[in-house]
C-alpha cells in the first residue's frame, strides 16, 4: 500500500491555486490593457513573487519610462516657453497653464452655482403662479448664461458623438455592399477616392448654406451650429469604416461564404450570422479610425460654425487677446488629446466586448 504524501498533495493544490489565480490575472490583463493600465499585471506578478526583477523591468518599461518620458517633455517646455515671445507675451509654462485649468474649473462651479439658483427661482415663482390661480402664466424660463468650460466639452461630445453614429449608419451598410458586390465596389471606389481627401474647412460653406436653406422656417429640434458642425464631422469620417468595412466583408473565408451557398442561406442570415462577425476586427478598426478623425474635424467646424463647443472656446480666447489667453487655449489643447485618448479608449473596450481578434 501506497502512502500519501500530505508535503505533495499541499504542493499540488498550491500549484492548482497558482493556475486558477494566473488565469484570473491573465483575464484582467487584457482590461489592463484597454484601459492602458497594463503596467498593473507585471506589477501584481512582481508583488506575488513571480520573478521580480524581470517584472519590475517590464513595470519600468510600460510605466516608468512614459513618465519619464512626460517630465521630460515638461520640464523642457517650462526652460523653452519663457523664451518665446508673443503678441500676448511669452508662451506660458506648464505652473500658468495648471493655474488657468484650476480658474476654469472654478469659473464652472459658479456657473453651475447661478444656474442651479436661477432654475430655484424660476421654480418658485411658478409655484406661486399656481397657488394664485394663474397657472396659464406659468412657464418654463432656459437659463441664458454662458456656457461653462464642461458644458462646451459636453456640447462638442455630444456633436461628435452625434456625426459619428451618422456617418456609421451610412458607411457600414455601404461597406457590407462594396465588400460582397464587386459591380457596388466599382461604383462607389471612384467616390471614396474623390471625396476622402476634402478638408473640413471645404465642405463648411456649403454645409452651413444646406443648413441655412432647410432651416430657414424656424431654428428646429437641433441648433443650427450644431447641425453644420456635426454634418461636417459625418462627411470627413465615414471613408476609414467604409473601406475598413468593405475590406473586413472582402475578406471573408470564402469557405464560409460556400458552405452559406450550400445551406441556401437568405442574404440577412449570410449577412447577420456570417459576414458581420468575420468582418467586426476591420470594421472597429475604421470606427475608431473615424472617430479619431470626427473629433480632430470637430474642432475647426466648430470655429467656423460657432458651436458652443471646444473650437468655438479656442477662437473666442483667441479672439479675447487677454494675457491668459494662451494659457486657456492651451488648457484647450491638452483636454482635446486627452478627450481624444480617452474616445480611443471606449471604442477599444467596445471592441473586446463584441471581437476576440488577437492584434488591435
Amino acid at each position: 500500500m501506497t502512502a500519501i504524501d500530505p508535503t505533495a498533495i499541499e504542493a499540488e493544490h498550491k500549484e492548482a491555486r497558482r493556475a486558477r489565480w494566473l488565469a484570473r490575472l491573465g483575464a484582467a490583463d487584457r482590461w489592463f490593457q484597454v484601459l492602458g493600465l497594463a503596467w498593473l499585471t507585471p506589477l501584481i506578478r512582481a508583488a506575488a513573487g513571480d520573478d521580480p526583477r524581470a517584472r519590475m523591468r517590464e513595470v519600468w518599461r510600460l510605466l516608468g519610462v512614459p513618465l519619464l518620458a512626460i517630465a521630460g517633455f515638461l520640464a523642457l517646455w517650462a526652460m523653452l516657453a519663457p523664451q518665446v515671445q508673443t503678441s500676448l507675451g511669452a508662451i506660458p509654462g506648464p505652473g500658468q497653464v495648471w493655474h488657468e485649468a484650476v480658474g476654469l474649473h472654478e469659473d464652472a462651479a459658479r456657473t453651475a452655482e447661478k444656474k442651479a439658483r436661477f432654475e430655484e427661482q424660476v421654480a418658485l415663482r411658478n409655484e406661486r403662479l399656481v397657488e394664485q390661480g394663474r397657472a396659464d402664466e406659468v412657464k418654463e424660463i432656459a437659463f441664458t448664461g454662458a456656457p461653462s468650460y464642461y458644458d462646451q466639452i459636453g456640447t462638442s461630445i455630444l456633436t461628435v458623438f452625434f456625426g459619428f453614429l451618422v456617418a456609421s449608419a451610412v458607411a457600414i451598410p455601404l461597406g457590407i455592399l462594396a465588400g460582397l458586390s464587386a459591380t457596388a465596389n466599382a461604383a462607389l471606389n471612384p467616390l471614396i477616392q474623390i471625396f476622402k481627401p476634402v478638408s473640413p474647412l471645404a465642405w463648411l460653406p456649403i454645409v452651413t448654406m444646406v443648413v441655412s436653406a432647410l432651416s430657414a422656417g424656424g431654428e428646429g429640434l437641433f441648433a443650427k451650429s450644431f447641425l453644420v458642425s456635426a454634418i461636417t464631422v459625418t462627411l470627413c469620417s465615414l471613408w476609414p469604416t467604409l473601406i475598413n468595412t468593405a475590406l473586413g466583408v472582402a475578406q471573408v473565408d470564402r469557405d464560409l461564404v460556400n458552405v452559406s451557398k450550400v445551406l441556401k442561406m437568405s442574404p440577412r442570415a449570410k449577412i447577420t450570422k456570417l459576414v458581420l462577425p468575420s468582418a467586426l476586427p476591420l470594421i472597429f478598426t475604421g470606427l475608431r479610425l473615424s472617430l479619431g478623425v470626427g473629433w480632430m474635424v470637430l474642432i475647426a467646424a466648430e470655429m467656423l460654425a460657432q458651436n458652443p463647443g471646444l473650437g468655438k472656446f479656442v477662437w473666442d480666447e483667441f479672439q479675447n487677446g487677454s494675457s491668459s489667453s494662451l494659457a486657456r487655449i492651451i488648457v484647450a489643447v491638452l483636454t482635446i488629446g486627452l478627450i481624444g485618448f480617452l474616445l480611443d479608449r471606449v471604442m477599444l473596450a467596445l471592441q473586446s466586448l463584441f471581437t476576440h481578434a488577437p492584434n488591435r
